[in-house]
């Protein structure tokens, strides 16, 4: 794909952000089935349906750019869920487990939040509004998800560090 152009990159950015949302579709059951925390579990499940919404607005977003949706290998999101599932094999206390969860869940929406912020930015440089829109909602449920997870963080983090003592 040839990037002449910020609409050009604005595509390969949709194309990418697809393939990501796509994949953690496909690794979030796993996070899910590995904690135990019950608070951690339902954050984990409530993103796990925002992310099939994700899919499908960014879907939508592709209407703006008048070309279908195409997904483009994330190499970024294949490393934090190559990470995730190499940490989650390693032998570890249910409750030291829930912590790294927490903090591989944190830098995968680091990552998408990231994204979406530049695409937000883009789309509406472009004047895409549909795609700004639609964007814009990922955006905010991004930023939620990493919010709660840093709140339910400080009482898996309390459990896990009384382990081993």
């Amino acid at each position: 794909m040839s990037l002449d152009s910020l609409a050009d990159a604005f595509y390969d950015g949709l194309c990418d952000i697809y393939h990501a949302e796509k994949q953690l579709l496909k690794a979030l059951p796993k996070m899910i089935r590995k904690a135990t925390d019950e608070k951690l579990v339902a954050i984990l499940m409530t993103h796990l349906e925002e992310t099939k919404q994700h899919v499908e607005r960014v879907e939508v977003a592709f209407e703006d750019t008048e070309k279908s949706p195409k997904a483009k290998k994330c190499a970024a999101m294949v490393g934090l869920i190559e990470e995730a599932q190499g940490m989650m094999e390693e032998k570890a206390s249910p409750e030291v487990m829930d912590a790294i969860i927490i903090s591989l869940a944190q830098k995968i929406e680091h990552y998408e939040i990231a994204s979406y912020g530049t695409l937000c930015s883009w789309a509406n440089a472009l004047d895409y509004a549909n795609a700004a829109e639609q964007l814009g909602e990922n955006l905010a449920e991004e930023e939620y998800a990493d919010k709660v997870l840093t709140k339910v963080s400080k009482s898996v983090n309390r459990a896990a560090e009384t382990v081993g003592r």
